[in-house]
């Protein structure tokens, strides 16, 4: 009988303990990365384990699949983010009615659903082919936010930088970003993030980037945010909250896309650096590795 997502996870949770060392790291994985293991080949997945195909193979004739492929099929059939648009709102609708709680959460829901669509919706295509253009053809690329958007030009620099290494956060240190723009040039870019109340250290950022005929691109509340600002590229992006702070969905799906672009232009060179980079971190033990499998607590 052909098991359902939750019965196989249910089952290797159950069986875990019993398993060979070897299995018990295969099910783990499994457990704990189930998008990745429904997307990547047997060796892929292999690889990022730590063992051999021989022990997936194992692993799927355990849990009673003539082949890997059986295995693998309900974590694969379960990836339906792809989809998402094409799938009912009646999840939504049942939170409605429900509870205090959950018509609470299903506001918010909608309220985060309608943010990242309007975003989405302003994006135009020639705007951020520009903007790519602008980026990869620049010899740094300046990336300022300040308060909450710092969070977002920290990730967009920081993943970024991969696919185009002269990407830069700015402030570098404790001084303002204007500090880390008194050697730009026309050679170089400027991208901004910032929402009302808009950030007077990043207004003047922006004002001495056009002074020095710096290129700049905006992502915004508004395409008018203040006297002298006159970006190359406008991202305006919907921040309606129904908290007393704006809602950064839609800032953060637009960024995104941008990243998704910025791959893509990067082609394989991009990927390599990526590569390389997760390979020296690994090296060097940035990321925590169990010396042996850690047992699941069973539900």
């Amino acid at each position: 009988m052909t098991k359902s997502l939750s019965q196989l996870t249910e089952a290797l949770r159950q069986q875990i303990d019993q398993l060979p060392p070897g299995l018990q790291m295969a099910a783990k994985y499994i457990l704990d990365h189930p998008g990745d293991f429904g997307l990547d080949s047997i060796r892929e997945t292999a690889a990022k384990i730590g063992v051999s195909s021989n022990v997936l193979v194992r692993l799927a004739d355990r849990m009673g699949y003539d082949r890997f492929d059986g295995l693998r099929a309900p974590f694969r059939d379960a990836l339906v983010t792809d989809g998402e648009d094409h799938l009912s709102q009646s999840w939504l609708a049942d939170m409605q009615d429900g509870d205090s709680f959950s018509a609470a959460q299903a506001k918010f829901a909608q309220n985060a659903q309608n943010v990242v669509m309007r975003s989405l919706r302003l994006m135009n295509p020639e705007r951020v082919k520009r903007a790519i253009e602008i980026m990869t053809s620049s010899d740094r690329c300046f990336v300022t936010a300040t308060r909450a958007s710092y969070a977002l030009s920290y990730y967009f620099s920081y993943a970024g930088r991969m696919a185009q290494p002269g990407l830069q956060l700015v402030p570098r240190h404790m001084g303002s970003a204007a500090d880390d723009l008194l050697d730009a040039s026309p050679n170089d870019c400027l991208i901004a993030i910032t929402v009302h109340p808009y950030s007077a250290d990043t207004i003047q950022s922006m004002r001495l980037a056009r002074r020095m005929n710096v290129p700049l691109i905006l992502i915004a509340d508004s395409e008018v945010i203040a006297p002298g600002i006159e970006p190359d590229v406008v991202f305006p992006v919907s921040t309606r909250s129904l908290h007393h702070f704006s809602n950064y969905a839609g800032a953060m799906v637009v960024l995104e896309c941008l990243l998704g672009h910025l791959f893509q232009s990067g082609g394989d060179v991009a990927r390599d650096r990526v590569d390389n980079y997760q390979k020296s971190r690994e090296d060097t033990g940035a990321y925590w590795q169990p010396s042996q499998p850690p047992r699941i607590r069973r539900k």
